[in-house]
Order: C-alpha cells, then structure tokens, then sequence
C-alpha cells in the first residue's frame, strides 16, 4: 500500500491543473483500493453546499446536480465532524440521502474523509462498496493522506480560479486574488518579474524572448560550463579515483550534451520560450521517464538527470542576475525574496513585493517597510511559472494580489493608491513637530537602518537619531568580511549624519535567516543555534575589529551607542562588555582619541526577559528586539508561512514580557526602548506609550505613522487601554480593541488603502 500511495502522491504532484488530480485520485483510489465508487465532493463555500466534482462507479449524467446543502447527508455529516466517517450499513444511517437513478442503491459500505486545508474542510473524499462490513484501519489511513495531498492542490486552485471544477463552486463575479501575510503597507500596481533566486528547476517561470539566438547562446555557454565543471573535478581527484569511477564522471558529462536532452531545450526556444523555461520542460519530463521506469538502476538515473538540470539551471540564473533588466514598474515576485534582492534591485522601479515565503518579520519584508514598498509575504498559492510579466496588483495592508484584475478592481486600486499618495504627503508635514502626546509626554523616534541610502530619507523624516543601525549589511553585500577601515568609514559616515544625535550601532547579529555567503553556517534549526553574539563572541577577532572600528568611527563625535544582540546569558554580556573594555583600554595606550561609549543588551529572547534587572545593573539602556522575542515565546518561526497567522507581537504574553522588562529598566533607571517591528504597528504604538517605553525605533516610512498616532492619544489615555488590553485574552482580541480605537481618532489610514 505504501508502494501505491507514494506512486499516487507523484502522479499528483505532477499535474498541471485541478481537474487533472481530482480525476488521478477518484481513478487510482477505485483501482487500489477495489471498490465499486470513488468520489470527490468540493464545498461550495458561497452557497453552503457540497458539490459532487468527479466519481467512477456511479452514473450520472450532471455531476453539478448533486448537491448537498451544508450537514446533508453523509457528505455533510463528514464535513461537519471534520474527521472520517465509516459505515458497514450507510442506508440504515439516519443521515443517509438516497440519489435515484445512479446506481446507488446496491451500495452499503461507505467510508467519508474530509478534505482539510488550514483548519477548512474544502470538500469530501468518498469511496463506496456494495459489501456490508466497514473499511479497514488501514483504508482510512491510505484515504486521509491521500485527501491531504489533494487539500493543498485544491487550496491553490481556488487561489488561482483555475479549471472547470473551480469555476462550479466559484460564482462568476468573484474576484479572485491570492491570499499571503502583510509585509509592508501600501498598494502597489505593476508587472511581475520573478527572481529565480536558486536553482530550483521547479520553481523557473515561463518568459517569452525576443532574441532567441541570443537566448540559444546563452543556454549552450551554459552547458559548456558545466562540462568543464564536471572535467575540473574529475581532474582535481585525480589519481584518487579508480577507473570505475573516472567512467562514471564520464557518463555524467555525456547526459549533459545528451542530444535528447539538447536538441529539445533548444526546441523549446526556439519556441519563443526564455532557456530557463526550455530547460525545466525537458529536465522534468526526462526525470519522469526515467521516474516511471521498472528498472531500478534506470530509475536512480533520473536523480542524475535532475542534478545535471539543476547545474545548468545555475548558470543561466547566474548569468541572467547579472544581465536583469527591471520593467518600469517592476513587481519583485519570487519564492523566498532577501534583502539581498531589493538592495541590488533599482529601487526606482520597484513598485511592490511578493514573496510565496516568510513572514511580516522576514527581513525582506522589514527592508520593504523601511523603503516604503507594499509588500505581500507567504503567498503559497501563487504559481511562479506562470506570474512572470502579469499584471499585478499587490495590497500590503490585507495582504492580497490580484492579478490581471478585472478594470474595476483596477480602479478601485488606483484611487486607493492615491488616496495613499495624498495621506503619506499629510503625513510628512508630521516632521519638523515632536512626538509629544496631547498630556505632554514627549517620545524620541528614532530609524532602523543599516543602508547608507537611508540616511537622508532618515533625516527629512524628522527621526531623532538612529534607534537600531544593522551592521550585517555592509557584511552582506560584500564577498568578503569587511576590514576594519571598510567598517570605520560607513559607521563614521552614519554618526557624523546624525550628530549630536545618537546613533545605535549593533554588532554583527548573523545566523538564522541572515547568512553570509563566504561565511555559511549549516545548522538543522539556525534560529536556536549560532547566531547573534555567540558567533562573534567565538570569533573574537570579528568582534574585536568590529569594536575598534566603531570607537574609531566615532572619536570626536560623542553620540555612539552599541549595542549587543542575542544575550541569552549573563555571563555573555559580561564577556562582550570585558571584550569592549579591553579594545578601549589599548587604544588609549597607543594614544588614540576614544571616548567610551553607551552600551546597551537587546532583550530578544525569554531568558533575557527574566534576567532583565541583572542585565539593567551591567549596561546603559535595554532595547527589546520584539521580532526575535516573539518568535521565540510564541514557538513560531516567523519565515515559515505556514504558521505566520500564528505569528503576532500583540500576544497578550509578548506584551507582558515587555511590560516586565520596561519595569526591570526602569527599577535602575536606565532608559528602554523598542526597535522590533512593533514599534512601527499604529496599534501596538498606543500600548507601548501606555508602558512607559522611553523610545522607539521604526523604518522610515513608519515614523511620521507613529508620530501621528503619539499626537493623538495622550499617555492616560494610553494607560488605561494598556490595562485593557492585557485584560484580553487573544492577540486577535487585542488587535481588534485598538484599531477600534484607531478609527474613533480618525487614524483608519494607517490600517488599510486609502484615508
């Protein structure tokens, strides 16, 4: 049974449209299982009804009249229990329908498993038989993982409207769009262009090309490379293979230049079709040919063929990055877009940002907040192969994306877009006036930076300083790790800017989802493993030149600020701050102007909060990182879409973590702020104001948000509905409490498009 189900989940995955894997699964399940019908109901979630989509077994003549109302039947009956149901005797349950003239009256057994996607129950799987005696333990299983397979092609077919079965249960005014995670406010109009970031064959979009000698070229340079790749390593092992082996580096490099493989690629260009698009048709009907075969040898082979695609894929992807030409309104689409990606992108031309991976609290999307561009994140249902050049319309408030909308959509969005225009310029006029509440409580904003570009966007803002300066960028961009004039020169320019404001500087915070790529750290779970502050404290000379550099940047200055990310110990603080002491202490032997500057611990993780009075005594200030801290008490990894919902800093035991250590800093007296991401949601700002938070720091484009929100609720007032909302006992709650209160001030732009 194993056997089939796996032959069954890849005839599945191979599928191009809905209607293609209902038909696999009603005709293999009848065949593997040997029942009389198989069936396939899908909820019609407009009208309340389940709709008979596809079945074997049964004569009917309009599947689209069998309907059953919600809780009908035994269809109903599994949808509402949400779990299977199994009958020896179905006519003799109460809840039995009888459709005559079918050929179902001679059907007794029955075995109902509900399709469930994401809490959802999208339909039923059913199989009947004429037998009286209930299915076997073993059948249930083999149904439920197979109606979990089909639950996820069903989700992203109804995201996409696709096939005739999804145009039943979808009424033909409805607009569809693709569902994703809110990244970054805004509303953003253009064309796609996908990245494709790795080479992964699967993920390569459809692109048509004007020069198809050129794109012939390209695909040929290509495969040359990779041949001589494969000559370079059988070269480089030399006398350490045996001839057995040599053979195979042989073989490897004669499935490259197969003519088979060859000939069609360049067919399919010369089709129109861009080479990356050429290659992945080839590459995976070969690697199913080879999949489907009996022969075990043969069948290994088609993991060959997969490498081989994958291996020219990167050079056409790397030599296409270097040659990518931006639409004018470009719509920055891709599987897992980095920050990397909008750095290199002109940012002139980009409009929005989607990504089918990460959350609100990806980096991408917080570089995407900072810049001022709509972005959508964790959008899965979104079909890369087939967005590229496509109409988008991306709404970074609800987190949707329609695309090639109908022209009343379009312009309901473009009004909303400039409704969105004409509130940032209101907005802006914020700038030259204090955060000061209406009782007189005054604020410091500062801007989360780590781009040399942000600094005079950050200074016509009206920020006060620099809250949060993320020195992995400069590391980032370069393929090498930065020498300590290299460092002194970038953290010199951004403190000379703001002078005689302050300006924060972190250390080097890599690991989890910031890798650096002559640095790569391999770890199964890189979110609890070496990251932050344990790496630099590892490798004390990062550290050390870091340190020295900052001091240096700074001499003469006075307003540097460091700060040191990922303290889960206290024995690590005090490492880092000794570390600190001794760099300053030779500096001044060698005669160096040096001044000592403020340091701060970032409260990012649990530990830290209940160690927070500890850490207090031992630095200068306390600044809460809320996007690790949430994470991290939530149990939620906020890359991964699929619990991003799951995912929110107004979770009642995030804001009273917060709470804790703003109280633990001020028993010292020693100033906390909030550089997470919180500290630019209009929502959470009330609550943080409520706390007594002495500052904030935010992406650009969010201060003058956040400073019209300060100057419009006084501190009492915030208090109050700090003691409110803690009273709630959910972050949906919450959340719905203060946008309430929002909209009763007149601040409903700050939550959706348009004022």
């Amino acid at each position: 049974m194993i056997e089939t189900l796996q032959s069954i989940v890849q005839k599945v995955n191979r599928a191009r449209n809905l209607d293609n894997v209902l038909s696999i699964i009603v005709h293999e399940v009848r065949k593997a299982m040997e029942v009389d019908v198989a069936s396939v109901y899908l909820t019609d979630f407009e009208r309340k009804q389940h709709v008979l989509m596809l079945t074997e077994g049964l004569d009917v003549k309009d599947m689209d009249a069998i309907r059953l109302d919600e809780g009908e039947g035994l269809i109903g009956l599994v949808a509402r229990r949400a779990e299977p149901v199994n009958l020896d005797e179905a006519q003799n349950h109460p809840r039995y329908k009888l459709f005559k003239g079918i050929g179902a009256e001679e059907l007794h057994a029955f075995l109902g498993v509900p399709i469930i996607y994401q809490r959802d129950v999208l339909g039923v799987l059913v199989v009947q038989c004429c037998r009286e005696s209930a299915f076997s333990e073993g059948d249930v299983a083999f149904m439920v993982t197979l109606a979990a397979q089909l639950a996820g092609a069903i989700a992203h077919a109804e995201a996409r409207g696709q096939g005739n079965s999804i145009q039943k249960i979808k009424s033909a005014t409805t607009e569809l769009f693709i569902k994703g995670v809110p990244g970054a406010p805004g509303v953003g109009i253009g064309t796609a262009m996908v990245l494709a970031q790795e080479a992964d064959i699967s993920l390569v979009p459809d692109r048509q090309v004007d020069d198809i000698d050129e794109e012939v070229f390209r695909y040929q340079d290509a495969l040359a490379q990779v041949v001589k790749e494969i000559d370079d390593m059988k070269e480089a092992l030399g006398e350490q293979l045996d001839e057995e082996s040599r053979v195979l580096f042989d073989a490897y490099a004669l499935l490259v230049n197969s003519d088979s493989i060859v000939e069609n690629v360049i067919g399919k260009i010369r089709q129109g079709n861009w080479a990356e698009g050429g290659l992945r048709d080839v590459i995976q009907g070969t690697v199913q040919k080879f999949a489907d075969m009996d022969d075990p040898y043969l069948r290994e082979r088609a993991d060959d063929i997969q490498d081989i695609g994958q291996r020219i894929l990167q050079k056409l992807v790397d030599k296409d990055k270097k040659e990518r030409k931006y639409p004018r309104r470009t719509v920055l689409v891709g599987e897992n877009i980095s920050a990397t990606d909008l750095a290199e992108a002109p940012t002139k031309n980009i409009v929005a940002v989607v990504s089918t991976r990460g959350s609100s609290s990806s980096h991408a999307a917080i570089l995407a907040r900072g810049m001022g561009i709509p972005t959508v994140m964790g959008a899965e249902d979104l079909d890369l192969s087939e967005s590229d050049g496509l109409e988008f319309i991306v709404d970074g408030y609800l987190g949707r994306i329609y695309i090639e909308s109908s022209a009343s959509v379009r312009q309901e969005y473009s009004r909303l877009a400039q409704e969105d225009t004409q509130l940032s310029r209101e907005l802006n006029s914020l700038r030259k006036l204090p955060a000061q509440t209406p009782d007189g409580t005054t604020i410091p904003l500062y801007v989360n930076t780590g781009l040399m570009a942000d600094i005079t966007p950050s200074k016509k803002s009206g920020a006060e300083g620099v809250g949060l300066y993320r020195t992995e960028f400069p590391f980032m961009i370069r393929d090498r790790f930065p020498g300590e004039e290299e460092q002194r020169h970038i953290y010199r320019q951004t403190l000379k800017a703001f002078i005689p404001r302050p300006v924060t500087l972190r250390t080097l915070d890599i690991g989890g989802d910031k890798a650096l790529p002559y640095f790569p750290i391999e770890e199964e779970n890189p979110f609890l493993g070496w990251r932050g502050i344990r790496v630099t404290l590892d490798h004390r000379d990062i550290f050390l030149t870091q340190i020295r550099a900052m001091l240096r940047a700074a001499s003469g200055l006075d307003n540097l600020n460091i700060l040191l990310p990922m303290i889960s110990d206290l024995g690590e603080l005090e490492e880092a701050i000794f570390l600190i002491d001794q760099v300053f202490a030779e500096m001044q032997d060698d005669g160096e102007e040096v001044s000592w500057p403020k340091i701060g611990a970032m409260i990012e993780v649990p530990s830290a909060v209940y160690q927070a009075e500890e850490m207090a005594q031992r630095v200068d200030f306390l600044s809460i990182g809320t996007n690790d801290l949430t994470q991290y008490l939530l149990a939620v990894d906020r890359n991964n879409s699929r619990v991003a919902k799951l995912y929110d800093s107004l979770h009642p035991a995030v804001l009273r973590a917060i709470h804790q250590v703003v109280e633990a800093g001020h028993k010292y007296g020693r100033p906390v702020g909030v550089c997470g991401e919180i500290a630019g949601d209009p929502a959470a700002a009330i609550l943080l104001l409520g706390m007594g938070v002495d500052n904030l720091s935010m992406t650009v484009a969010g201060l003058p948000r956040i400073k019209w929100v300060i100057r419009s609720f006084s501190q009492r007032d915030a208090r109050i509905m700090l003691t409110r909302a803690l009273q709630f006992t959910s972050a949906a709650a919450i959340r719905e409490y203060l946008n309430s209160a929002l909209e009763g001030a007149g601040l409903g732009g700050l939550l959706r498009a348009g004022k």
